[in-house]
């Protein structure tokens, strides 16, 4: 009698999950996925970038995996490894040598740049300001985010995994605690396991058996432009102001930052007013004086499923509900840390314990015990 799985979301997170246990016998697996266009995905509005520069041991692992993943690939995972760029300025140099000391000692290969040598290797680049430059030399950069979710789903369903076509409206749970089915707007599903990867709407979801899972989306947007600026060899630079940009094909980057009104919950997927125009492009023209006569071109916008708790993801069960696990609340890393959570939550499923990579400082039960594992480095 095979044990049957039922996972809440079909984006990375929960094709990876699906990709890994396929492998593994006894289980017979379905993954709902309310919109398989992923119109509104996180998996697919992301960035997708990959980084070693985490400020937690663990995450600096989940990225070295992610990056064999997609170095493994080769031209379908489109990888370019141009590095992530930290710009600091007097107030954040000691924070980002301390952070340095951390990533070099779990093997990243991140170099600190003083502004004189900032300025020899990008000649575009303003740093009379800056005090550190922060600098992946190799296995840093962006990749082709939907050619990865695109790979995880097909090895999850050449393995046998059934993709359903269906929204997950509430979770139904028994006397014991339980979870006993979901309600779906296509009929009630029930299973042995459920695996709730629903990205920004797993809170909301938790919500409906009484569950308090602190998960819930956060609009960041993003903005296309071009410029007569070629910036050679551009990394993805983290500026101190919180603009990031980086390159986006030939002659095109893209950028973003942090909100410019309130970053309420599940605000509408348009890209926010006024950000680019007041915040952003002052910014860009600061740090890149050629980008001052840039030309914007698209925008969209996408959730962060933010985990307001400690800005780390949640993978495993709960003490509340013994036959739900979480893989969610990666507060912007999940795509590059889908293939090692799906990996680790694979074997704790058909093993009883993560024998590649523990995973047990993302425990859930580290909010009822007060002991977050706190993500600093959260753009």
């Amino acid at each position: 009698m095979k044990t049957q799985v039922l996972i809440l979301g079909g984006g990375a997170i929960g094709s990876a999950i699906a990709a890994h246990l396929g492998a593994e016998p006894g289980f017979d697996i379905r993954v709902l996925e309310r919109d398989p266009s992923y119109a509104q995905a996180s998996s697919a509005l992301s960035a997708a970038s990959i980084r070693q520069q985490f400020s937690t041991p663990l995450n600096i692992a989940l990225s070295q995996y992610g990056l064999q993943v997609l170095r493994a690939a080769g031209a379908e995972a489109g990888l370019v490894e141009r590095g992530y760029l930290y710009l600091a300025s007097p107030a954040g140099a000691n924070d980002l040598r301390e952070l340095n000391a951390l990533q070099t000692v779990h093997g990243a290969d991140i170099a600190l740049l003083s502004p004189a040598q900032l300025s020899e290797r990008w000649p575009w680049l303003a740093t009379q300001d800056l005090a550190l430059g922060s600098w992946g030399r190799s296995g840093e950069g962006w990749f082709d985010g939907w050619g990865l979710l695109q790979a995880l789903k097909r090895r999850a369903q050449a393995l046998g995994v059934q993709y359903l076509s269906a929204e997950a409206l509430a979770l139904r749970r028994d006397a014991s605690g339980a979870v006993v089915g979901v309600e779906s707007d296509s009929g009630l599903l029930q299973a042995d396991l459920y695996v709730l990867a629903c990205g920004a709407w797993s809170g909301a979801l938790a919500g409906t058996a009484g569950l308090a899972v602190p998960v819930s989306g956060k609009r960041r947007s993003v903005y296309a432009f071009r410029t007569p600026e070629p910036a050679a060899d551009c990394p993805l630079v983290i500026d101190p102001s919180g603009l990031w940009f980086r390159p986006e094909g030939e002659g095109q980057f893209i950028c973003g930052g942090p909100p410019l009104g309130e970053d309420a919950d599940g605000l509408p997927l348009d890209p926010e007013p006024g950000l680019f125009e007041e915040r952003l492009w002052p910014a860009l023209a600061t740090r890149v004086p050629g980008f001052e006569s840039l030309r914007p071109q698209r925008a969209w916008a996408g959730y962060y499923e933010m985990n307001a708790f400690d800005h780390n993801g949640l993978v495993g069960p709960l003490d509340a509900c013994p036959n739900l696990l979480l893989a969610c609340g990666f507060s912007g890393h999940g795509l590059q840390h889908a293939p090692g959570v799906g990996r680790g939550l694979a074997e704790w499923i058909a093993h009883g314990e993560y024998r590649s990579l523990d995973l047990g400082p993302l425990t859930p039960k580290r909010i009822a015990a007060g002991r977050p594992y706190l993500e600093l480095n959260v753009i």
